[in-house]
């Protein structure tokens, strides 16, 4: 192949002549802009430690939302009212993961099975978790269930759970039927194990029982006043959780 010669062009100026030779393998024109070299980035380079601490960051996160999770323990949580004298039953409880740290052995555990013989000692209302000190053996409980029949109307917050005082209201005597004796309280910040009110046919003119917890100790004073002429009133504790 025959190589090809450049091309020249010749001219004149005022100031004088020129001659201008043009490559056949470059063409005339700008020359072209200097290509740019990529560079790998440096340890000082911003980006690249935004993404270390980016990347240091998520594994820490991560490995203490795992170190979270080994330390959560499965305890008993209430789902219903939990009344003193009642048998632990499973279908009323629920079981949460949660992380009790130092007050570890102060719960109910889940994972260590329920005793057969546990009954509630104290109330416990409802998303509470429950304590040891809640639950004991049948022999250790020491109150018995009383039923109240008040005279008035019952007051709303007498309800299963709450806390009540019982008082003894005397009977008027045949001698001042304007004068009885003075009210007296028999027991308090007892708790309520069951309200029954009367249903059906046989409510019309009945009244409604309230069975309280009643203490051993005050047990026979309260048995006392329930055949005695006069009656128990059932008084609700206020600000008591019910």
């Amino acid at each position: 192949m025959a190589r090809t010669r450049p091309r020249s062009w010749e001219g004149t100026t005022a100031q004088g002549a020129y001659v201008v030779t043009a490559s056949a393998h470059r063409p005339p024109g700008p020359a072209s802009p200097a290509a740019v070299r990529l560079h790998r980035p440096g340890w000082r380079d911003p980006r690249l430690l935004l993404g270390l601490v980016l990347v240091a960051g998520s594994v820490a996160l991560g490995s203490s939302l795992m170190a979270a999770a080994a330390d959560a323990v499965p305890v008993y949580v209430a789902t219903e009212p939990l009344v003193p004298g009642d048998p632990i039953d499973p279908d009323s409880l629920a079981i949460r993961q949660v992380r009790l740290a130092e007050s570890l052995d102060h719960y109910l555990r889940a994972d260590e099975g329920l005793p057969g013989d546990l009954v509630v000692v104290r109330a416990v209302s409802p998303g509470e978790l429950v304590a040891r000190s809640d639950v004991s053996s049948a022999g250790d409980l020491n109150v018995r269930p009383v039923g109240i029949t008040p005279s008035g109307p019952l007051p709303t917050a007498v309800v299963e759970g709450s806390s009540v005082d019982l008082w003894f209201v005397p009977a008027p005597t045949d001698d001042d039927a304007t004068s009885p004796g003075a009210p007296y309280e028999l027991a308090h910040d007892l708790t309520v194990a069951q309200v029954s009110a009367p249903t059906g046919g046989f409510a019309v003119g009945s009244r409604t029982t309230v069975h309280v917890l009643v203490p051993v100790d005050d047990l026979a004073d309260v048995l006392a006043a329930v055949v005695a002429d006069g009656s128990v009133e059932v008084v609700p504790v206020p600000g008591a959780a019910g």
